[in-house]
C-alpha cells in the first residue's frame, strides 16, 4: 500500500489535501502520473495546508449560495452544441470542460471541470445527464441538450 497527498479531487477516493493508502500500482500507474496525487513524506504537512486552504479558497463561499448555485442548475437546461456526423454521432465525446463552459455562457455560473462527473459517455445528440459536486455534502444534477453545429 501507497500513502498518497491528493493534489486534486478524485471521486470515491477523496478531495485535495487528504492523505489517502491506496494499492502501489494504482499509485504508481495513475494517480501519480495524471497529477491527481504525489507521495506521502514527513515534509509533505506543509504540502498538504497549502492544498487544504487553495481548495477552501476555491470553494463556494457558504452553503447557502451553493444551495443557490444547485437549484439554479437543476432547473436549466443547458444546451451543448457539438460536431455531428451521421445519425448524430459525434466526433469524440462531451467532456466535463464542454459542460463548463456551456453552463458559463449560459450564465449560470462558473464552476470547475473537476467537478463535473459524466456517468455515461455522451456520444449523441439528444438529453443527458451529468453531475455536479458542489460541496462535499452538495450534488447537483444537470440536464444536458446536445444538439448538433451549425
Amino acid at each position: 500500500m501507497s500513502k498518497l497527498i491528493l493534489t486534486n479531487e478524485v471521486s470515491g477516493l477523496g478531495s485535495a489535501g487528504d492523505v489517502v493508502e491506496v494499492k502501489n500500482g494504482y499509485a504508481r500507474n495513475y494517480l501519480i502520473p495524471q497529477g491527481f496525487a504525489v507521495a506521502w513524506s514527513r515534509g509533505g504537512e506543509k504540502q498538504v495546508e497549502q492544498i487544504r486552504s487553495a481548495r477552501v479558497a476555491r470553494e463556494l463561499a457558504t452553503h447557502e449560495e451553493a444551495q443557490a448555485l444547485k437549484d439554479k442548475l437543476e432547473n436549466a437546461v443547458i444546451k451543448l452544441a457539438v460536431k455531428v456526423g451521421r445519425d448524430g454521432r459525434l466526433f469524440g465525446s462531451v467532456k466535463t470542460g464542454h459542460i463548463a463552459q456551456a453552463v458559463a455562457e449560459a450564465g449560470i455560473g462558473d464552476i470547475d471541470k473537476r467537478k463535473i462527473e459524466i456517468l455515461v459517455p455522451i456520444k449523441y445528440t439528444g438529453n443527458h445527464e451529468a453531475t455536479v459536486r458542489l460541496r462535499d455534502e452538495l450534488v447537483a444534477t444537470i440536464t444536458l441538450q446536445v444538439v448538433a453545429a451549425k
